[in-house]
């Protein structure tokens, strides 16, 4: 199997998104999107002891025209939506909102988070949803670690959240082809992972590092941007690592985005701001 080569190498630097900390490795100056994603947070929040979960997090807020994911590494995140959607995600578990036409939602600590160790950290990537299924109606899918099919190999643990691998498939069902996958390598580690052909991939690390075959080392807070001319990508681990591997088929499609709305034109945003605030999105008002 050919390896594919790498792209870009890019550092998740700091960024306040509305006071709240997080790294973003894209979109930046370099790279704008990785068709069909278009955004990565990487956010670790440490819960104090004299703030109530439901002061914290995320309060309502709207969305339509592509799915925000959630991927859930530490703690945990409540989830309430305007479709009477009402759940808690721990750690492990993935939380893969399709918004389709327009849903409004909440992301919270959950009321456990102290017995949960306190801190709460979460991987969210916006995925693109294709024009024709833009306005279809919203979906939410709440994946706890116990429902995720889990590949086991000398060293290596592979969550299989949407897609497939080594004979799993993940119980995700994006709107367009998508592979979700959640690594853990331990130090010395190799294993190759395949990669479906004309998928754009990339790699980001959480923490440790990992030596990229025909590159070279990798270390954690970076994302690795793959070439589409290999049919997968090997890796070594060289410390205890956490990553997460996506590969999706490129979309090819005009992309508006502001905000919370990501459309295809300028008019269709518009629509969505004017359908929101009719409450055609609909209302969220937590417990």
């Amino acid at each position: 199997m050919k390896n594919r080569t790498v792209a870009r190498l890019l550092y998740a630097d700091t960024i306040d998104m509305g006071g709240m900390p997080v790294r973003q490795p894209f979109p930046t100056q370099q790279v704008d999107l990785i068709d069909p994603f278009l955004l990565l947070h990487h956010h670790i929040h440490e819960m104090p002891e004299h703030v109530l979960p439901h002061k914290t997090g995320v309060g309502p807020h709207p969305h339509r025209g592509f799915s925000p994911v959630t991927f859930v590494y530490r703690g945990g995140v409540h989830h309430r939506d305007s479709r009477g959607n009402n759940s808690v995600v721990y750690a492990g578990g993935t939380q893969w909102m399709n918004a389709g036409r327009g849903i409004v939602h909440s992301e919270r600590p959950p009321k456990d988070i102290m017995e949960q160790g306190g801190v709460q950290e979460i991987i969210q990537l916006w995925v693109n949803t294709p024009a024709a299924h833009k306005l279809d109606q919203p979906e939410y899918f709440a994946l706890q670690a116990g429902d995720t099919p889990t590949v086991t190999a000398a060293g290596v643990s592979v969550q299989v959240v949407a897609g497939e691998h080594g004979g799993a498939s993940g119980p995700i069902r994006a709107k367009s082809p998508v592979q979700a996958l959640r690594l853990e390598l331990q130090a010395g580690a190799s294993h190759t992972f395949p990669l479906p052909k004309n998928y754009n991939a990339f790699l980001y690390l959480l923490d440790g590092a990992v030596q990229v075959a025909g590159f070279g080392l990798v270390e954690g807070l970076h994302q690795v941007l793959f070439n589409q001319d290999g049919e997968g990508i090997t890796l070594t681990a060289r410390e205890n690592t956490r990553a997460l591997l996506m590969a999706g088929k490129p979309l090819e499609e005009p992309v508006v985005a502001s905000g919370p709305f990501v459309m295809n034109s300028q008019t269709e945003i518009m629509q969505a701001m004017r359908d929101y605030q009719m409450g055609k999105l609909g209302i969220l008002i937590e417990d």
